[in-house]
């Protein structure tokens, strides 16, 4: 249970993108690998600020799930696992990297990065499925947690999601939004007030990674 909202006051949220999870970049949405080394270093130099945190909020997981249970730990912070915000379901393409599926199918894969709405690959979970089901776990977390600011540690698509509905872009383009491992993003949400993105893509680890 995370402390006491404090009335009337805005909440601040900073979402972390998992780093490298092991077997490195791969259409990876419920295929649960760990992070790699690389992925634990990776988010050992995010620059996160815990001792502004009154909790953290982590998709279950064990790509974030691992970090934030360390971080909470760590610094004392109450932890909530949220199945909410679990990656998009791949389907198909599950464990294929970005290579193999050019070779197999690259009209799809083509398509799917264009437009993810009305492209779905076979057997995954459809974009406005997703879009749900993130919308409706970050309207809890909000609506249970009001001044706090909490460290969410989440996926690619999760934070694509977020960015997109906060910000009132189209879902067509979520895939423009640059995610990359360990990258940082904060927003602020303030009763009566449109939300706020602070900043976006804070950190020291982009190397190319969707």
């Amino acid at each position: 249970m995370l402390r006491p909202p404090i009335e009337g006051t805005e909440t601040w949220i900073d979402l972390v993108r998992h780093g490298e999870p092991e077997g490195g970049r791969r259409y990876r949405g419920a295929q649960d690998d760990p992070l790699s080394e690389r992925g634990w270093e990776q988010l050992r130099r995010a620059p996160l600020e815990p001792e502004l945190l009154t909790g953290v909020i982590t998709s279950p997981l064990q790509r974030c799930r691992a970090f934030a249970e360390t971080v909470s730990t760590k610094h004392g912070l109450p932890l909530l696992v949220e199945e909410g915000f679990r990656e998009i379901g791949f389907g198909d393409w599950e464990g294929l990297t970005p290579a193999e599926l050019y070779e197999h199918d690259p009209e799809a894969q083509a398509r799917f990065w264009s437009d993810p709405l009305r492209y779905t690959p076979p057997n995954a979970e459809p974009m406005a499925e997703f879009q749900a089901r993130v919308v409706a776990a970050w309207d809890r977390l909000i609506e249970r947690h009001p001044g706090e600011h909490l460290l969410l540690v989440g996926h690619g698509g999760l934070i694509r999601v977020v960015l997109s509905y906060l910000l009132e872009l189209p879902l067509q383009g979520f895939n423009r939004l640059y995610v990359p491992y360990a990258s940082v993003s904060r927003v602020r949400i303030e009763p009566g007030a449109e939300p706020t993105l602070y900043f976006h893509n804070r950190g020291t680890n982009a190397e190319g990674e969707r």
